[in-house]
């Protein structure tokens, strides 16, 4: 019994730390963002006083039309992302299956992409769509292979074009973004397909199902929680993402490729405006939660 409670207080010694920072500098420091969002902190020094009417810092940003287009940009960016990361990270996963050769070479070049920083990679792809480089001038020189002279020189992601309500601005970061993180998706992709038993494959092949089939009503089924995993992780980077905007495009003309993160970065370190950038950041607090709570829940369900 000694010895048991022994173990414990050592236990709760050791994880006493972690809770400790954990419970101060994230959610002392939601608590803090909370304070000031309500507040009328306006300029360098620290002003607490509750602001008239209560939400005033909240109507503000909700009737500013800059705010708006961020919401819809980051949507449609959220949702190619996805669909780029799972589905590539998908085929790479079902691709690498097969046990080809070289196997450990692709999924090194794979996974190499996730080592390098946002900043790294936001500086490499500007430099690839810039628009007298990169995409632009590999364009140029095959046009003129084939006898064409054209300049091309478009814009990418200094356009201000757009595709219904998707602005095609949007198109370099969300490829960058994906080139990122498809070898993550593929990686968790392939470790499912790997504990899948192959007796399974094999019964469907001997009741002469094809391969397409196998994949649709067995494998597939089988990856739901992998592509809800996927989906969760993926979906909440998407909404935070800051960096790689902000190396890649900042906000753009007419605030094109814009996202939250950076509005509230301007607002808050820019403009001084404290109260009206605390207020952006607990909405995008809300929005990753709304992503991350549900599957929490539905995990702990399961555990139970």
């Amino acid at each position: 019994m000694r010895q048991s409670r022994k173990e414990r207080l050592i236990v709760i010694l050791t994880i006493l730390p972690s809770v400790a920072a954990i419970i101060l500098f994230v959610y002392g420091f939601i608590a803090w963002s909370v304070a000031v969002s309500f507040s009328n902190w306006k300029g360098i020094l620290p002003d607490y006083s509750i602001a008239s009417p209560l939400f005033k810092n909240f109507i503000s940003i909700f009737k500013s039309q800059r705010f708006t287009i961020d919401i819809f940009n980051n949507i449609f960016f959220s949702f190619f992302f996805l669909a780029l990361c799972v589905g590539g990270g998908l085929l790479l996963a079902i691709l690498l299956d097969k046990s080809i050769k070289g196997e450990g070479v692709f999924r090194t070049v794979y996974l190499l992409p996730l080592a390098i920083s946002f900043v790294v990679t936001g500086v490499v792809w500007k430099w690839i769509f810039a628009p007298s480089t990169g995409v632009n001038l590999l364009l140029t020189g095959l046009l003129s292979k084939i006898g064409i002279e054209h300049t091309v020189n478009f814009g990418w992601y200094t356009s201000t074009a757009s595709i219904g309500p998707f602005n095609i601005a949007l198109l370099p970061v969300i490829i960058a973004a994906s080139w990122r993180y498809i070898g993550y998706v593929m990686a968790m992709y392939l470790a499912a397909l790997r504990g899948i038993p192959a007796e399974l494959k094999e019964a469907a092949r001997v009741d002469g199902a094809s391969e397409f089939t196998i994949y649709r009503r067995i494998i597939l089924p089988l990856l739901k929680p992998i592509t809800l995993s996927a989906l969760i992780i993926l979906g909440h980077i998407s909404l935070k993402m800051f960096d790689l905007f902000y190396v890649m495009t900042g906000s753009g003309s007419g605030f094109v490729t814009d996202v939250p993160s950076i509005y509230m970065y301007e607002t808050t370190f820019r403009a001084s405006e404290y109260g009206r950038g605390a207020a952006i950041s607990l909405v995008m607090l809300v929005m990753v939660a709304v992503v991350i709570i549900p599957y929490i829940t539905i995990s702990l369900r399961k555990e139970t």
